[in-house]
């Protein structure tokens, strides 16, 4: 399923293996050679231990849920230092959020506010674009798909200039397709409420 970046901030990391929440999300990684979130910052009493990791690599998430991201256990959880890629992207210090987006004719679009990306895969996979103000009267922001983009640095992205290309996002645009079912059983998720055999037949004679 797509998920919107901003709501993956400050959301909860829950441990199979304690099952309880150890921690919060705080900063997305994204690499910006591929446009994808390659890992996630944390923070939460459990990891003021030098011992313990406070970055969640985001191919050990094991699924996004409505209480929080679902990993194996704490003992997932690496230091910068781990992964030398990781420690790379760092050190970039790239943030997609204010980037300004133009054509590439140069035409300004506006700036990114948000984004959705791919709940498996970690791929970004639209840019929300938030338009300038003597523009946004009709259409105060722009979906961009990652096909549309043509170059990224480290103060704007640009897209492909052809204007059919780039949709406009309305208000109550739905974004997020299927709840994703994940192949474990999880102990997060509340099991849906089943009649019983007294209540079916109750129901029946009325």
């Amino acid at each position: 399923m797509l998920v919107i970046g901003s709501k993956m901030i400050n959301t909860p990391i829950l441990s199979l293996h304690v099952g309880d929440q150890i921690a919060v999300t705080r900063q997305a990684i994204i690499d910006p050679e591929d446009l994808r979130i390659i890992a996630y910052t944390l923070d939460g009493p459990l990891l003021r231990d030098p011992e313990v990791g406070n970055i969640l690599i985001s191919d050990d998430v094991r699924e996004i849920s409505q209480g929080g991201m679902i990993i194996d256990s704490i003992d997932r959880l690496v230091n910068r230092e781990d992964i030398i890629h990781l420690d790379e992207v760092m050190s970039l210090n790239f943030n997609l959020i204010g980037l300004k987006v133009v054509t590439q004719g140069g035409k300004k679009l506006g700036k990114i506010v948000d984004y959705t990306f791919d709940s498996q895969s970690f791929s970004i996979y639209q840019l929300i674009v938030q338009r300038p103000v003597f523009a946004s009267i009709n259409d105060p922001q722009l979906t961009i798909n990652r096909s549309q983009i043509i170059e990224i640095d480290d103060f704007k992205v640009t897209i492909k200039h052809d204007k059919e290309e780039v949709k406009v996002k309305k208000k109550n645009e739905k974004t997020e397709p299927e709840e994703f079912k994940p192949d474990f059983v999880n102990p997060f998720r509340k099991p849906a409420y089943e009649q019983s055999d007294d209540e079916s037949a109750s129901t029946t004679s009325e």
